[in-house]
């Protein structure tokens, strides 16, 4: 008889599958970047997917130096302005504790007289997305978030931090091409579903399904425990998760759009009318989704910019 290996349908890695609270996804964690300070993430709205031919300067591969034809994924990113300055302490039982914050033409001497006393240990600084620049995205509203200046000290930090608020600034300020960043965004949510598309598991087979559901789960456990317990696959939110995916490549950074767009727009976004970034693979969530970009907080030098030699343009609409 062979050996019978079922694994586990689903992962329970990202357990428990509970609905995102709202469309901007929230960081928690950040490196330290360089030695000079800078704002560690920018964000953009999804545009769509393309493709490009490009050289493969990947140096393991085994198509290392020839052409290869590549995904990628377009995020428009127009500019970003910085509204607050927050200031934090740690505790070491309680984690960070906002001392201050500071709104444009507002009062800094709480945290000037925190930074001479060495009470702050972070900086951090309210940041708005502006989607009323694109007019693929249907809101006015600007997108709020919070971002840590990192790099030098804190006294470092609170200055560069006080020459950006109430100003705007790029993603090229932050990122370079060849760099690689983390993306973290919500996922496109597709509501209350069973078990089989929640989890993954088999339909029942006729002979187990003789009350007619064949995409049920067979129990939902022994009666002892007398309860259910959280491994077991039920129906439930799927989808519109806050997901991170590590290490994209950034391909390029570019300000005509005409040199991705393709015949007719993209589909269920249009025209892009401001920058843009080009990211290797695929990003989380559906078209016209916020997209927020960090600094990889798994370290990994940055390559140089590589070399495109074709971008589709080929309509999307058939």
């Amino acid at each position: 008889m062979p050996t019978i290996h079922r694994p586990r349908r689903g992962s329970l890695a990202f357990s428990p599958r509970k609905k995102a609270k709202k469309p901007v996804a929230r960081i928690r964690s950040w490196t330290e970047n360089g030695t000079e300070p800078k704002i560690q993430s920018f964000a953009g709205y999804k545009v769509g997917m393309t493709h490009v031919a490009m050289i493969d300067d990947h140096p393991k591969r085994l198509t290392s130096g020839m052409e290869i034809s590549m995904p990628v994924t377009i995020i428009e990113t127009p500019p970003m302005r910085a509204i607050a300055i927050h200031a934090y302490s740690r505790d070491e039982h309680y984690g960070l504790k906002m001392i201050s914050e500071v709104k444009e033409g507002g009062d800094y001497s709480s945290i000037e007289g925190a930074l001479e006393e060495g009470g702050v240990d972070e900086i951090r600084m309210i940041v708005q997305a502006m989607p009323k620049s694109i007019t693929g995205i249907p809101k006015k509203t600007p997108d709020y978030m919070e971002t840590m200046v990192a790099g030098g000290d804190a006294v470092a930090r609170f200055e560069h931090a006080k020459s950006l608020l109430g100003m705007e600034y790029n993603i090229t300020d932050i990122f370079n091409e060849g760099a690689f960043i983390d993306v973290v965004a919500i996922t496109t949510g597709k509501g209350t579903q069973g078990p089989v598309k929640r989890w993954g598991v088999q339909l029942q087979k006729g002979k187990h399904s003789r009350t007619g559901k064949k995409r049920h789960i067979g129990n939902l456990g022994p009666w002892k425990p007398a309860y259910v317990r959280r491994t077991v696959p039920l129906m439930g939110q799927t989808g519109y998760y806050q997901r991170t995916e590590y290490n994209k490549r950034i391909l390029k950074i570019g300000a005509d759009s005409a040199e991705v767009m393709p015949d007719g727009g993209f589909i269920n976004y249009g025209i892009i009318r401001n920058g843009y970034v080009m990211l290797q693979g695929s990003v989380p969530g559906p078209s016209k989704r916020l997209i927020r970009m960090r600094h990889c907080i798994r370290e990994k030098p940055a390559w140089d910019a590589p070399v495109i030699t074709h971008i589709s343009t080929q309509s999307k609409q058939g």
